[in-house]
């Protein structure tokens, strides 16, 4: 019942091809389950199971809704499904968190409980790299060790990236993205414009703090709110004392690492039309 070889396989598949997903797995049940200890099933951020099982009708709401939210939050879980009477020995109610567990209710005849673990698995964040800059190639070298996929917009030397020749070719929604403008020069406000119009978590500017107020009061001129704005961040990067364009990339990149990592979650710039 539990197909463990069809899911190892379907997981590699999914993961090659950069979908995001949650695996739900049986830890443990009491009483009378469908589904044992080490049951699987694999289910993708619109709450469809593609592989496995793991019970029937009365376990499978409770974990599908845990599943998509750890897709969306990036946040493992656990959730624990009883019968109501034991939840009300227990002192716990159904939709509440206990001890870093999600406490739902089984309806089902059976009376059984069971406990899962849901282990999501996101798809590589976007890195969008603006400008053919000695920074820009060196953050295209670097991005993929820390396991962001890298598009370029515009001219860049690059081929082994995904290449978009206009901001207009760049897919407006993307909750996963995060932009580095490192033009230095050529084209920094068209740039900064073009990230705006998409949807992204940051974008990092390459330059001073004095060429940043003034780029972000030239483009309150086009009529960015200022709000909007304040996704933008220059200079990009840790300051690190960084001085060559390796070190400038390293000094972006774990700032990246650090925003992405962040226990608290980021909203991605809004698009116009939200």
């Amino acid at each position: 019942m539990n197909a463990i070889p069809d899911i190892i396989d379907t997981v590699h598949r999914m993961r090659r091809d950069g979908d995001s997903f949650a695996v739900a797995t049986v830890v443990r049940t009491l009483s009378v389950t469908a589904a044992k200890p080490g049951a699987k099933a694999i289910i993708n951020q619109n709450g469809e199971i593609i592989e496995g099982w793991i019970g029937g009708g009365c376990a499978r709401h409770a974990v599908i809704k845990a599943a998509v939210k750890s897709i969306t939050d990036g946040e493992p879980r656990y959730v624990s499904i009883h019968p109501d009477e034991v939840l009300k020995e227990l002192g716990m109610d159904a939709g509440e968190e206990v001890d870093g567990s999600w406490v739902a209710s089984n309806m089902c005849p059976s009376k059984g409980s069971m406990e899962l673990f849901i282990e999501p698995f996101l798809a590589n964040p976007e890195l969008i790299v603006v400008g053919a800059s000695p920074v820009a190639l060196s953050v295209c070298q670097l991005a993929g060790l820390f396991d962001f996929t890298v598009s370029v917009v515009g001219s860049n030397v690059n081929r082994s990236v995904q290449h978009y020749q206009h901001w207009s070719d760049v897919p407006v929604e993307h909750a996963h993205r995060y932009i580095v403008v490192a033009t230095q020069g050529a084209g920094d406000l068209k740039a900064l414009s073009g990230s705006l119009a998409v949807q992204s978590q940051h974008i990092g500017f390459v330059g001073s703090h004095r060429k940043m107020t003034h780029l972000k009061s030239k483009l309150e001129e086009q009529s960015h709110a200022p709000a909007v704005l304040e996704y933008i961040k220059g200079p990009a990067g840790l300051d690190i004392g960084a001085v060559t364009p390796h070190e400038i990339a390293l000094s972006i990149l774990a700032e990246l690492v650090q925003i992405r990592r962040s226990a608290k979650s980021i909203q991605p710039l809004p698009t116009k039309e939200q």
